[in-house]
C-alpha cells in the first residue's frame, strides 16, 4: 500500500493511495474461500465448489466487497500514519481499480483541529440567585384561580366591561382589502388582557349581545408580520355573546379542588415550583456565561464542511420560522447577505462550542450515567401516552436518534466538569434581572 500526502490547505487534506494487485487478489482469493465453505449450490457438497465458479457466480459482488474494505482500511491508515482525526465522512474518488491491476483512488478529508483547553480554574463567573417571596407565591395562586375562573352569560341588554370575555366573529381589512389571518369566528377576547392589537379590546367596551361594531386600529410598527407592521385597519365584529367573570375565593376548598389538602400547601407547592423554576433559569444564565467565556478564550479554526452542514441548518430553520408566521425575505429589515452573514456567525460559535466541549469531555473520560439517559427516554415517552413501546423500541433501532438524545446530557455533563473546576460566586439579583435575557438591551 502506498499513501501520498497530494495536498494540505488548512484543515484539509488530500491523499492519493494505491493498493497493489497482488493485496487485492489475496483478499479476493480470501473472500471466495470463505463462500466455498458456506455457500450451497446444486451438484456440489458444501465446501467442494470448484472457485473458478464461484468467482463467475459472485465474482462481482466478491470485488465490490474487497474494494469497499480496501478502501475503508487504506482510509484508516492514512489517518493513523498521519495523526489526523476525521471531521467529517472523507470523500473518496476511485481513479482505477480494473481485473488484475492495482487499486488506485484519491482520498480527501477534513480533520479536527488541535484543541488545547484552557486551565478552568482561572474562570470567575456570576451565578444570579434570586429568592422567592412568600407575595410571588400567592401571586402565582391568584393567576391560577385566574385561568380557572369561570365566566356566565350577561343579560342581553348589558354592555361589556373590563374583565368581561366578548365572543366575537370579526373581519379585518386593510384599505378595504382583506388580509390573512384577519378573519375568525366565535373568538372569545376578554377586555384588558392585552391579548389583541393595542385599542381592539378598549373598543368593545360597552358592546352588547347583538351588535355589529366598526373598530379602527393601527398595527404596531415592530408588529410580527412586516406586511401588517404600521398599517390602519378596520375590523367588522359581530358581538355573540359577553360573558361577565365569577368571584374566585382562595381558601382550602380551592385548594382542594386542584389536589391539595390546603392552602398552605398549595403555598408552599406553589413556592417550590417558583424555586426549581428559578434554579432552572439560574443554571441557564450561569451556563450561558461560561459558554461565552470559552468562546471568547479559544480561537481556533472550524472544519469548512462543519461549519457550511450547521450554517444550512440554521438557515432552514429561520425560513421555516418565516413560513410559520407567514412571512418572507422581503418582510426582514435586513438582507438576505447581512442575514446569511449573521448567521455563519452563529455557526462558527456552535461549531466551535461543540468541538471543544468534544475535546474537554473526550479527555477527562466524561460519560453519560446510564440512569440519565433512562430518565430522558421516560420524559419522552411522557409524551406519547399509549405509545411508550414504539417509542422505546424506535430509539433501539435508531443509534442516531440515541445518540441525538445523548447530546444534550453530554453536554450539560461537560458543563458541570467545567463549572466544578471554575470560580462561581452567587450574586443575587431581582426576579426583573434574573428573566432579563443577556442581550437584552434597556
Amino acid at each position: 500500500m502506498q499513501i501520498t500526502e497530494s495536498h494540505t490547505e488548512g484543515l484539509k487534506h488530500a491523499f492519493t493511495i494505491v493498493v497493489d494487485a497482488q493485496t487485492i487478489a489475496a483478499r479476493t482469493d480470501a473472500r471466495l474461500q470463505q463462500l466455498r465453505q458456506t455457500v450451497q449450490i446444486k451438484g456440489f457438497r458444501r465446501g467442494k465448489v470448484p472457485v473458478s465458479l464461484l468467482q463467475k457466480l459472485y465474482g462481482d459482488g466478491v470485488r465490490g466487497e474487497v474494494m469497499q474494505a480496501a478502501l475503508q482500511d487504506s482510509t484508516d491508515s492514512a489517518m493513523k500514519q498521519h495523526d489526523l482525526k476525521p471531521a467529517m465522512q472523507p470523500r473518496i474518488d476511485v481513479v482505477k481499480f480494473e481485473n488484475n491491476s492495482d487499486l488506485e483512488f484519491k482520498l480527501e478529508v477534513e480533520v479536527l483541529p488541535a484543541i488545547e483547553p484552557m486551565d478552568f480554574t482561572t474562570l470567575k463567573l456570576e451565578r444570579p440567585v434570586c429568592e422567592v417571596t412568600s407575595n410571588e407565591a400567592d401571586e402565582a395562586i391568584q393567576r391560577l384561580a385566574e385561568q380557572q375562573r369561570a365566566f356566565t352569560d350577561k343579560a342581553d341588554d348589558a354592555g361589556a366591561e373590563d374583565g368581561d370575555v366578548v365572543v366575537i366573529d370579526y373581519d379585518g381589512k386593510i384599505d378595504g382589502v382583506q388580509f390573512e389571518g384577519g378573519k375568525s369566528e366565535n373568538v372569545s377576547v376578554q377586555i384588558g388582557q392585552k391579548m389583541f392589537i393595542p385599542g381592539f379590546e378598549e373598543q368593545l367596551v360597552g358592546a352588547k349581545k347583538g351588535d355589529e361594531k366598526q373598530l379602527k386600529v393601527t398595527f404596531p410598527e415592530e408588529y410580527g408580520a412586516k406586511h401588517l407592521a404600521g398599517k390602519d385597519a378596520v375590523f367588522d365584529v359581530k358581538v355573540h355573546q359577553v360573558r361577565a367573570p365569577e368571584a374566585v375565593t382562595i381558601d382550602d376548598a380551592f385548594a382542594e379542588k386542584l389536589g391539595l389538602e390546603s392552602l398552605e400547601k398549595l403555598r408552599e407547592a406553589m413556592q417550590e415550583r417558583i424555586t426549581t423554576d428559578y434554579k432552572s433559569i439560574s443554571r441557564s444564565r450561569l451556563k450561558r456565561a461560561l459558554l461565552d467565556a470559552l468562546d471568547k478564550a479559544h480561537a481556533f479554526e472550524v472544519p469548512p464542511g462543519m461549519l457550511s452542514a450547521e450554517e444550512d441548518q440554521i438557515w432552514q430553520q429561520f425560513q421555516q420560522e418565516l413560513q410559520r408566521r407567514g412571512q418572507t425575505l422581503a418582510d426582514q429589515d435586513k438582507s438576505e447577505e447581512e442575514l446569511r452573514k449573521e448567521y455563519r456567525v452563529i455557526a462558527d460559535r456552535r461549531v466551535r462550542l461543540g468541538l471543544l466541549l468534544a475535546e474537554i469531555g473526550q479527555r477527562n473520560n466524561l460519560t453519560v450515567p446510564e440512569e440519565a439517559m433512562r430518565d430522558a427516554l421516560f420524559r419522552q415517552a411522557s409524551q406519547f401516552p399509549g405509545q411508550e413501546k414504539l417509542l422505546f423500541e424506535y430509539y433501539q433501532k435508531n443509534p442516531q436518534a440515541l445518540a441525538s438524545l445523548r447530546a444534550p446530557l453530554y453536554e450539560d455533563r461537560v458543563v458541570d466538569f467545567v463549572l466544578e473546576l471554575a470560580q462561581v460566586t452567587d450574586k443575587p439579583v431581582s426576579r426583573e434581572e434574573l428573566f432579563k435575557e443577556p442581550d437584552d438591551e434597556e
